[in-house]
Parts: C-alpha cells; sequence; structure tokens
C-alpha cells in the first residue's frame, strides 16, 4: 500500500496556476489576496501563468475560468472572493456550475479549519473545488485571511497530488 508521502513524491514539482479575483472594487494594485496567492504559490516553486482581476459576474467569471482550462500551461485554478451570501457574491454559483466533478471534502475542511479560528461565521463561507476540463480549480474567499488558511492549510499541500490524479 501505498503512502500520502510517497504521493507527494511522485507528484509534479512546479504546477502552472492561473489566479482569478473576483471583485467590484479591487484592481491588480489593491488586491493583496491575489498578491498573497502568488507569493504563496511562488514560494513553492509553482508557477503563475495568468493572473486576472474581474468583476463579480457570474459570466466574466466563467469567461476567465473557461479561458484558463484551456491553456496548455495551467493545471490549477485558484478563484478568491465572492463566495458569501452577500447580494453581489455570485462566484459560487458561477464556478459550481462549471464542475465536471466536485471535490465537497475541500469546502467541508476548509469550513472546520474556518470554524476552529472564526467560529459560528464560518457556515458563510462556500468555499469549493472541483475539476474542469482537466484541470482543478479551487474557489475560496477573498479575505487574506482566508487565503491564507486555504492556501496554506489545503490548496498547497495537495496541489501537486491533485494535479497527477488528473494527469491519470
Amino acid at each position: 500500500m501505498s503512502t500520502h508521502l510517497e504521493h507527494k513524491s511522485a507528484a509534479p514539482a512546479s504546477i502552472g496556476c492561473a489566479i482569478i479575483t473576483c471583485s467590484d472594487t479591487r484592481t491588480p494594485e489593491s488586491d493583496i489576496s491575489g498578491q498573497l496567492i502568488r507569493k504563496l504559490l511562488e514560494g513553492e516553486g509553482h508557477r503563475v501563468i495568468e493572473y486576472q482581476v474581474v468583476k463579480d459576474e457570474p459570466y466574466q467569471i466563467q469567461l476567465r475560468v473557461a479561458l484558463g482550462t484551456i491553456n496548455p500551461a495551467v493545471q490549477a485554478i485558484i478563484v478568491n472572493g465572492g463566495t458569501g451570501i452577500a447580494r453581489r457574491d455570485s462566484t459560487f454559483e458561477a464556478v459550481d456550475a462549471m464542475f465536471e466533478k466536485r471535490l465537497d471534502g475541500f469546502g467541508q475542511l476548509f469550513r472546520v479549519l474556518s470554524y476552529q479560528e472564526i467560529g459560528s461565521a464560518a457556515i458563510m463561507t462556500r468555499a469549493t473545488a472541483g475539476t474542469i476540463n482537466g484541470r482543478v480549480v479551487f474557489s475560496i474567499p477573498g479575505s487574506e485571511h482566508a487565503v491564507r488558511l486555504a492556501m496554506e492549510k489545503l490548496i498547497i499541500p495537495e496541489l501537486g497530488h491533485l494535479v497527477q490524479q488528473l494527469t491519470k
């Protein structure tokens, strides 16, 4: 039987990633969360192939995700922002509608980890993940704290393994 560490050692060392920030107010210059995602990915040796800030509009989000999934250099897409329950938060619906396979455990674990840190407010996040066209796609909240939690505790530790599984 193989172990988790064996899976990690067989995983690709450098993953090509796209970052999409969904926000009606942020710009590339003010996007602290997008910049943090880039820093954390590059700090682990991954490559940021694409980076975009888009309005929290379903069509714009879906278009950006779709373009990322047809870029052969992109193996993973990280979408941040728009996962709450406010009227303008539409990222969950836009991304979830595109999934071919869902990784339900990602959202469940993210909410458990969030609950441990922020308490019952964790129920408001609709963080999710799945696959689209052979790419792993994560949709996470846009706060700096939530980005750090998702990236450090869940995404970065499993990114190579997930991409490896999609190539089998």
